[in-house]
Parts: C-alpha cells; sequence; structure tokens
C-alpha cells in the first residue's frame, strides 16, 4: 500500500512538471469584442487641434512642436492655399494576440487559412526572468474620415477599413535568426549599454513624449528591437502588448507600410520615414477594458509611457489576456481655403 501512494505521488509530480513546462498559452481561446466608436474610443485624444497657429480646443491633451512662421500655408502641388492646422488622427488599430489567427478587433473571430502559425506563450527562464511571444494583427481604421466632420478631406487618410497585415503570415516574426538577417542593425542595440540607455527614455515618455534620439528604445516598454513578436522581458501583458504594438508600428514604417504625417514636411501630404519618429503618435486601449476613464485629464498615452498607472487592472484571466489598441498619429495639414 505504501508503495502505491509512492509511485501515485511520483505519477502526480511528474504530470506537473510536465506541466509547467508547457508554454503558458498553449490552451488560450479566441476572445475580443466590437469597439463602440461612441463609447469605447477616447476621441480627446485628438487634441489639440490648432488652426492658423492658435489653440481651438486643448483640454490639457499632450502635443508635440508644429510648423511656426505663417500661419498661411501653399501646396502648389495640389493647387492649394489655406491655412495650417494640427490634430491627431485616429488611423490604425492593433490586435495582440495568443491565439493565431484570432481577430480579437472583429469581435473574437477566429480565421482558418488551412495552416498552422506559432502560438502565443509565456516563458520563464529563471526565478527572475520571463519572455513571451504575442501574434499581432494591423488594421487601417481611419474612422474620422468615415465621419467627414471635422476638416476636408484633403487633411485625412482617405482609405477604408482593412485587415492589412497579419504577423502569422511573416516568418519573421517568430525567428530571431531571420529578423536579423533583414534587419542586421539589431546587433548594435543587443548590448547592456544601449539597453541601459533606454531608462532615459522610458523617464522622458513618462513625462511627455519619448526621445528619437534613443531610437532602438520603446521607453519603459524595453527595447525596440528585434522587430519581432519575442518579448525578452515580459513584465505584464500590458507592457508586452504594448511593446508589440510599437515594435510593429516601426515595423510598419521600416517596410514603408505606414508614412509620416507630421512636421513642415507633413503639411502638403505624407512621406515616408524609415525610422519611426516616436512622437508622432498616441495610443490606447480599447480591449479587454476600453481606456476611457481619464487620468490626470488624459485617456491615452504617447509611446514608451509607464504602464505602471494607466494599464492597472487592465489584464485578467481568461477573456482578458488578449489586447486591442487605436493608434493616433500626429497630423500636420495645410487646411484649404480655396
Amino acid at each position: 500500500m505504501k508503495s502505491f501512494r509512492e509511485f501515485a505521488l511520483i505519477l502526480v509530480l511528474a504530470i506537473a512538471a510536465a506541466g509547467a513546462s508547457l508554454p503558458a498559452y498553449a490552451t488560450a481561446t479566441c476572445t475580443g469584442r466590437f469597439a463602440n466608436p461612441i463609447t469605447d474610443i477616447c476621441w480627446s485624444c485628438m487634441l489639440p487641434i490648432r488652426f492658423g497657429g492658435l489653440d481651438l480646443v486643448s483640454m490639457g491633451q499632450e502635443d508635440t512642436p508644429n510648423p511656426g512662421g505663417s500661419p498661411v500655408c501653399m501646396c502648389p502641388s495640389q493647387l492649394r492655399v489655406g491655412f495650417k492646422v494640427s490634430f491627431w488622427e485616429p488611423v490604425r488599430r492593433v490586435d495582440v494576440v495568443r491565439r493565431p489567427f484570432c481577430m480579437t478587433s472583429l469581435g473574437g473571430v477566429e480565421l482558418n487559412p488551412g495552416f498552422d502559425a506559432p502560438r502565443g506563450s509565456r516563458f520563464s527562464q529563471d526565478s527572475t526572468s520571463t519572455s513571451s511571444f504575442y501574434q499581432v494583427h494591423w488594421y487601417i481604421d481611419p474612422i474620422i474620415f468615415w465621419l467627414e466632420a471635422i476638416f476636408d478631406n484633403a487633411c485625412l487618410e482617405q482609405s477604408s477599413f482593412d485587415v492589412a497585415y497579419l504577423t502569422e503570415l511573416d516568418p519573421m516574426w517568430h525567428d530571431d535568426e531571420l529578423t536579423f538577417i533583414f534587419n542586421p542593425d539589431v546587433a548594435l542595440f543587443g548590448n547592456l549599454p544601449a539597453r541601459a540607455a533606454c531608462a532615459a527614455d522610458c523617464v522622458a515618455a513618462t513625462a511627455g513624449f519619448p526621445l528619437n534620439t534613443l531610437f532602438w528604445c520603446a521607453g519603459c516598454q524595453g527595447s525596440l528591437y528585434p522587430l519581432n513578436g519575442n518579448v525578452q522581458a515580459h513584465i505584464g501583458g500590458v507592457q508586452a502588448s504594448s511593446l508589440e504594438m510599437t515594435r510593429l508600428i516601426a515595423k510598419m514604417h521600416r517596410g514603408g507600410l505606414m508614412w509620416a504625417a507630421s512636421g513642415e514636411d507633413g503639411l502638403c501630404g505624407y512621406y515616408p520615414q524609415p525610422i519611426m519618429d516616436k512622437t508622432g503618435y498616441k495610443y490606447q486601449m480599447l480591449y479587454p477594458i476600453p481606456q476611457t476613464a481619464k487620468i490626470a485629464g488624459k485617456c491615452c498615452q504617447p509611446l514608451g509611457r509607464s504602464t505602471v498607472l494607466w494599464g492597472a487592472g487592465k489584464e485578467y484571466p481568461f477573456e482578458g489576456e488578449d489586447f486591442a489598441y487605436m493608434v493616433f498619429r500626429k497630423r500636420n495639414c495645410c487646411q484649404g481655403a480655396f
């Protein structure tokens, strides 16, 4: 009898040990929800809105420098004369998910393309280090263009809602070695001094906007490189998913699939920007808990800001482990007068 109990105990411990070695998201399900454009979007994130060099409405929202000089602008190639305007336009939506082809922003619909892709995972390498992996989806979502209620079309991105990019179809998203072949500059930023410098970016992003001089950093979320889904230092789901979102924006810029729209160069249209201007974006969470409650008067944040305050309580088991974000891009434009 005693030997049977010992055998049973050994069997239970062996099963528990085998289960502990599996990825934490091995049984992840697909969850999601359609965002309500009225109640789930932080519309104050579009502010400040400036016209002709003057603030029309700001409500204490953060902003980056705008083109100076005369409030009048001209775009000869478009035969347009007008006034300089600036605002933050909601243009993209991003899913960060554990289960491949799980479309969180489309209500939790799971696609079936007929082939497998790497699943999201979380591994504890030792007692003090945890790494993770997520799949990410990139949606074109210029919701203001559908409304056509603020500026003329020349100042809005004229696109329809579309699923533009799935990391499940990108072999580099899961493979560090393949990422290194196409982005060898990652070797410059994988050392301790480069990573330590990101502390300054974290401080700057938490106090205001991140530092473009430290372009390899993602503020308090960690290192921007490599541009794939492997998070070397996983602190929490909100932190890791924010990092994945930031990496995908940088990846889209690197590949020419996302263009800049701010500054003097953006007055007459979009322009390519292979190295992302980190100060040109704000974002807010849409799922699992819409980030609409304001903290210090704000319900969105620049890239790299600490998640300690705004991310508290935003992750919970089962249905709260996948994430969706709305991305706002800074827009400077020449608003046509005639």
